[in-house]
């Protein structure tokens, strides 16, 4: 198979997605993020669309990349004006970039309806516009823009706007499957005859995931005869998405045995996505393929026990290969496979009997409204008291918190007695609501004699009704994730008072981060938050 050129539309066509917005000094980031990577081109933005998008290239000038080539975007000619004279083409003539992908109609449907131009204009437009860049120096990739709705309407006008690219100079052809409509076998067909038709001519596929099949079309294409794929970080796009190059990557690598990227940068592709995904402030998709925090997630117990065997047994790829690790859930589906090997992950010694018994009190929990899957700090303390290695970090005597509002202020104040090291300690604090008020209280009672709590912040709070039908009256679950700025682990409580549960998700969270000496340092290439 040929050699695959990766080719990155995050910073322009991604940003085309619902909420999506990026700083130019973020968008920064996420190229050099792509460069680590491996990323072959970056189409970093539309130049002639906003004052963003400019100052954003102005950055880049002064940028040196490693991999990485910056494309910048554009559009053909507009009708009736001549290329030199098109305000958007002399601005990509401008740039520092050598490379421009330029995006134009290839479906009469859109030449009459959008364009409001003759078949034969349009024609005129792509050429001469991209042999306008060619004299100015640029290389030049032509977006042939709704190509396989427009091969499904009129093929032959189809290939005559790739053929007048070609002609006027274009590098490559991308065929954009623009609307997402397209299904493999439609995307087979046009490529054998754009192959026939146009020997020799390097071929690129462009496609969005409104029929679900973004990436199977991607690989479709691949497989017939395209040589560079186009696709964004974590699929993000308009509409539905584009096609998930994160994805395509992986599969290229490891499926198709295409060495798109060194085994060191492949590697990168789990922290890449993540990193992408927290710029945008959105949460990663736990399901994701290959970079998902549970895309090698294991929860039924013969699941487990067949990993800790073989890994292949119940995995399609080493999770180690793509940055990723290996996750073990604990629910009342898992079997006692799946408690001894957390149990060793925690470094706690677990025979049968210790795993039969963590596993009746899940299940115990978990019918009264406990889930474990997102709370592993909490569950390694399960498992600490039913070996007997837990120690409690103090003795809670009360609690109390008080909220009061006084006109448009809300005050709120807790005061806590506990018993360590015998001493009993009283404490109060006042906070922005309950949660935080115990917390603070709790930590100035028991900072100075435990200092590392003081590295342990909280950074997630979730709450969640487990029986609606009982408004206010039913049972809450509050799940807490903590990090000390390395690791993050999470927490639950249960109860039918809210600070209740809370109260207890927050002890669990303190106290999980004091049991760090006792776990066992990771393997190398896994994880250090708990995960195989």
């Amino acid at each position: 198979m040929a050699d695959i050129q990766l080719y990155d539309a995050t910073l322009r066509d991604g940003m085309g997605g619902g909420g999506m917005s990026l700083t130019a000094q973020e968008k920064l980031r996420v190229v050099h993020s792509l460069d680590a990577l491996g990323v072959h081109m970056i189409e970093a933005g539309f130049p002639a669309s906003n004052p963003k998008e400019q100052e954003l290239f102005e950055l880049l000038a002064g940028e040196r990349l490693e991999v990485s080539q910056i494309v910048a975007f554009g559009m053909t000619r507009r009708r009736d004006v001549a290329a030199e004279d098109d305000d958007g083409l002399r601005i990509l003539a401008g740039l520092f970039t050598p490379a421009c992908t330029l995006v134009g109609k290839a479906s009469l449907l859109h030449v009459e309806k959008v364009v409001r131009a003759s078949p034969e204009e349009n024609l005129k437009m792509i050429a001469d516009s991209i042999a306008f860049l060619v004299g100015e120096g640029k290389r030049v990739l032509f977006d042939a823009e709704h190509f396989f709705d427009g091969f499904a309407l009129d093929s032959g006008y189809a290939l005559s706007c790739l053929r007048a690219a070609a002609e006027a100079g274009a590098e490559r052809v991308v065929l954009c499957d623009t609307n997402g409509g397209s299904l493999p076998p439609q995307i087979r067909t046009a490529l054998a005859v754009v192959s026939e038709a146009l020997p020799g001519v390097p071929l690129g596929i462009h496609t969005h995931d409104d029929s679900g099949c973004a990436v199977a079309n991607t690989l479709t294409a691949v497989e017939s005869g395209a040589t560079q794929v186009q696709g964004t970080i974590n699929g993000i796009g308009e509409r539905t998405g584009n096609a998930n190059l994160v994805t395509i990557i992986a599969d290229l690598q490891l499926k198709m045995g295409t060495n798109v990227l060194a085994p060191e940068r492949l590697a990168r592709l789990t922290e890449t996505a993540h990193f992408v995904d927290e710029l945008l402030n959105r949460s990663p998709n736990p399901a994701q393929p290959y970079v998902g925090k549970h895309a090698f997630a294991h929860k039924a117990g013969m699941h487990a026990a067949g990993v800790r065997a073989e890994p292949q047994t119940f995995e399609h790829a080493d999770p180690a290969l793509v940055g990723n690790g290996r996750d073990v859930l604990i629910s009342e589906l898992s079997g006692r496979g799946t408690i001894v090997e957390k149990a060793r992950q925690a470094g706690i010694a677990a025979d049968g009997d210790l795993a039969q018994r963590v596993l009746e009190r899940v299940k115990e929990l978990e019918h009264s409204g406990f889930q474990f899957e997102a709370a592993d700090g909490s569950f390694e303390l399960l498992m600490r008291r039913e070996a007997g290695e837990y120690e409690p970090l103090f003795r809670l005597e009360s609690w109390r918190v008080t909220v009061e509002k006084r006109g448009e202020k809300v005050e709120t104040e807790a005061t806590i007695k506990i018993w360590l090291g015998g001493e009993r300690y009283v404490r109060t604090a006042e906070g922005n609501g309950p949660v935080n008020a115990l917390d603070k209280a709790l930590r100035e009672a028991i900072g100075e004699i435990h200092p590392h709590l003081r590295d342990i912040d909280l950074v997630n709070f979730k709450v969640r009704i487990l029986d609606e039908a009982k408004g206010t009256g039913a049972v809450t679950r509050v799940l807490i994730d903590a990090s000390d700025g390395q690791d993050v682990w999470g927490t639950i409580g249960v109860s039918e008072n809210v600070i209740a549960a809370s109260w207890d998700a927050l002890v669990d969270s303190l106290e999980y981060g004091m049991q760090g000496a006792r776990r066992p340092a990771p393997a190398p290439g896994v994880p250090s938050s708990g995960r195989v």
